[in-house]
């Protein structure tokens, strides 16, 4: 019996470990940009979101799509798109969202279970299928209040990507533009954005190239900001002025 349980043991392991390098060899290959790569994107509400805003919202998500093909292709002419969008949603905010309480693996693997827990419960409910796509997106919205918020949780080179923002109709480009923000830290993107929330020169531009610097056209995307002089700054109104630049690009292998 003792190595009949011990076989079972290493057989186990095995299939672990043989699942594990399958799923980083594939995260992996996402950054090689052969392929478009399929996206869920569930939209999460919490009580007294506009649903008229939200509607809005999904119909955008197509901009979304086409805006980063563009920014792709100023480094790889002639790539398939990098992203394909599917919608799903709005659903209640059910339960908390996870949060980290502390450090060292105890902690990590009660935040690892949390997050589990709080994704099953929105797939199951949003009817997302639990294999077929590359990375999953979590937009959860609130209605705006006097301290906008924007804000998210990834996994750095993971699957999995939460963002969170307040919703109207003056707000939902940003609120794509966040939730693209925390895609690309699923894919190994880092941020370009200090403390203070403020635009880091010059990897916090989506085009360094320009002569003058000042003001930028587009708000890198791991930056948050567009800005207009070294000095000020503005957020993104339309998913037009979405920039991805060379830090970016290389950091997810598009250059």
């Amino acid at each position: 019996m003792r190595a009949l349980r011990l076989a079972v043991l290493v057989a186990l392991l095995a299939v672990v470990v043989v699942y594990a390098v399958h799923d980083v060899r594939s995260r992996r290959a996402r950054n090689e940009w052969q392929r478009t790569l399929d996206v869920a994107l569930v939209v999460v509400t919490e009580p007294g979101v506009d649903a008229s805003a939200t509607a809005e919202l999904r119909g955008r998500t197509s901009e979304l799509a086409r805006q980063l093909a563009a920014e792709l292709r100023r480094y790889r002419p002639g790539a398939p798109a990098p992203f394909a969008f599917v919608t799903y949603g709005p659903v209640p905010l059910g339960r908390p969202l996870p949060t980290r309480s502390g450090e060292g693996l105890v902690a990590n693997a009660r935040y690892a279970w949390d997050l589990r827990g709080f994704t099953t419960d929105l797939d199951g409910r949003a009817a997302v299928p639990s294999r077929g796509f590359d990375a999953r997106l979590y937009l959860v919205l609130r209605p705006p209040t006097d301290q906008a918020l924007v804000e998210g949780m990834s996994e750095h080179g993971g699957r999995v990507g939460i963002a969170r923002a307040e919703l109207d109709h003056d707000t939902v480009d940003l609120a794509l533009f966040v939730a693209a923000h925390e895609l690309f830290h699923t894919l190994g993107a880092d941020d370009h954005y200090g403390a203070d929330g403020r635009v880091r020169l010059p990897d916090g531009l989506a085009e360094p190239e320009l002569v003058p610097l000042f003001p930028q056209r587009r708000a890198e995307l791991m930056a948050r900001n567009r800005p207009l002089s070294a000095t000020v700054e503005e957020r993104l109104s339309s998913l037009d002025e979405l920039g991805v630049g060379p830090v970016t690009a290389r950091e997810v292998g598009w250059r």
